[in-house]
């Protein structure tokens, strides 16, 4: 098969592209990666046998993944195949070029994306409820699953956060329900479509529509068409809850052909959010649904963006028949996903405080959520630029307003797409001088170690540090809290 840059065809035969009607051995190319990783476990735990390969093989995947019993091979090569497995599952970290992928076409082997295997063997069985939007997808979903579970209804669950209730990103249970994070981005090299596409969504949250994602979408247009898709699924026996405080989302929502239930602050939310107060221990805040008084609720979550989400889940636990008593005391039992405001330690008086926020809009949320639940102490925001987004241009200007509310800001200098060319990365110093001009104190930092050397020697008792990255970002926060002075 021609393969050069002229030639447009797939790579892959579309007619592969199925569900062979025995399938016992299922082999994952990009194992490793958080949903396939989950994925990997949950096929294991239907009784196929399942085996894996990826570039990289490291912990804490590589020991999920043994500990599940799944075998795991490092590198992509034409050899991973040679036991000639039922059904191979294709994510989207594996491009056209890749070598296995290559094989796999020359083998004539079934294919099928991560998006589709999950579908197939686990949502079709069930009622889907979908989690979509740009911001809170995780967090938001967790609250969903573990508040379902609370009400007794033992949903299962997928989802890309750690949910700490179960100890883990996902969960088979007996229950009607099943829980997953709808996510916007491409589902594999054959498919450029976005994955929620997939997911039989029967009831969906939508949280908010922004661009993001630039090297996939070219612009909010794009995103738009991608989330008017989603809607345009939807059955007419479902339905949507849908953030109206984002002029966006009511955009896409406008001519859904299921019923809308439309939630935020504003007065003509059918689900309305008030009497919002935060403080150390959570958040309190007064629900209305449709004109009347629904009740009061307190979430152990800091902040209103934490707040809406929560009133989301509310709508659709109502929507599924949970009562009210059920639904209030699910929401103050939800303990948190990891990496969303989780707090990794306090020494010497200095709170360490892990979060994923990467976007502008994130940034500036969970930075004012913190600073209003911990008023009066000084917040010191660590800021690693990561994803594929943040390390262009694109959102140079619009970070320069996202740490207002921080009293200090540390940014360490971005690892540099290679495709990009320097002229659109963003710029680590450019902020911080922006920031600077702004009148917000701002340094910047040309690694990691630079970085914690600064905080051991100018932290102080009382200060909290936030440390916002998607990464790892070279495990800042055990360092950290083992080399602050107590």
């Amino acid at each position: 098969m021609n393969t050069s840059l002229a030639d447009p065809a797939p790579l892959l035969d579309p007619a592969l592209n199925f569900f062979p009607e025995k399938v016992r051995h299922i082999h994952l190319m990009g194992v490793c990666g958080t949903g396939m990783g989950s994925l990997a476990g949950m096929l294991k735990a239907s009784g196929f046998t399942v085996t894996g390969s990826d570039q990289h093989v490291y912990p804490p995947m590589s020991d999920f993944l043994a500990a599940q019993g799944i075998a795991v091979q490092t590198g992509y090569r034409p050899e991973n195949l040679a036991s000639r497995p039922d059904l191979v599952v294709v994510g989207n970290v594996i491009t056209r070029k890749n070598p296995e992928a290559e094989a796999l076409a020359a083998m004539g082997l079934p294919y099928v994306s991560f998006p589709q295997a999950l579908s197939h063997y686990f949502l079709a069985a069930k009622t889907s409820l979908v989690v979509a939007g740009t911001h809170g997808k995780t967090t938001t979903s967790s609250l969903l699953a573990t508040m379902l579970d609370d009400a007794g209804l033992s949903p299962s669950f997928m989802i890309g956060g750690l949910v700490q209730a179960f100890n883990s990103n996902f969960h088979l249970a007996g229950g009607d329900h099943f829980v997953v994070e709808g996510d916007e981005y491409d589902t594999a090299f054959f498919d450029k479509g976005p994955k929620f596409l997939h997911y039989r969504p029967h009831v969906a949250i939508i949280t908010s529509i922004e661009f993001d994602h630039a090297d996939i979408y070219a612009d909010l247009e794009a995103v738009k068409r991608s989330f008017l898709r989603l809607v345009a699924i939807m059955p007419p026996d479902g339905c949507l809850v849908a953030c109206v405080d984002d002029p966006v989302v009511r955009e896409m929502v406008a001519d859904a052909p299921c019923r809308v239930f439309g939630y935020g602050e504003g007065e003509n939310a059918f689900w309305r959010l008030d009497a919002l107060r935060v403080t150390p221990d959570g958040t309190d805040f007064t629900v209305w649904r449709d004109g009347r008084r629904f009740g009061s609720f307190h979430s152990r979550m800091p902040g209103r963006h934490n707040a809406l989400n929560g009133l989301a889940v509310i709508a659709v636990l109502d929507r599924l028949g949970v009562d009210v008593a059920a639904i209030a005391r699910g929401l103050g039992n939800f303990a948190g996903v990891r990496r969303r405001q989780e707090v990794r330690g306090t020494v010497g008086g200095v709170t360490v405080i892990d979060d994923f926020a990467h976007h502008p809009t994130a940034v500036r949320e969970t930075l004012a959520a913190l600073a209003s639940a911990y008023a009066g102490r000084r917040l010191v925001a660590v800021f690693e630029p990561r994803t594929n987004s943040s390390r262009r241009r694109v959102f140079q200007d619009a970070y320069v307003t996202a740490f207002d509310h921080a009293q200090e800001v540390l940014i360490k200098e971005q690892e540099p797409l290679a495709n990009v060319s320097p002229d659109e990365r963003f710029s680590c110093r450019q902020l911080a001088e922006d920031l600077g001009r702004r009148g917000v104190a701002a340094r910047y930092f040309p690694d990691t170690d630079a970085v914690i050397a600064y905080l051991v020697a100018h932290a102080r008792s009382g200060d909290v540090l936030a440390v916002l990255s998607n990464g790892g970002f070279d495990n800042i926060h055990v360092r950290l809290l083992a080399g602050l002075p107590s």
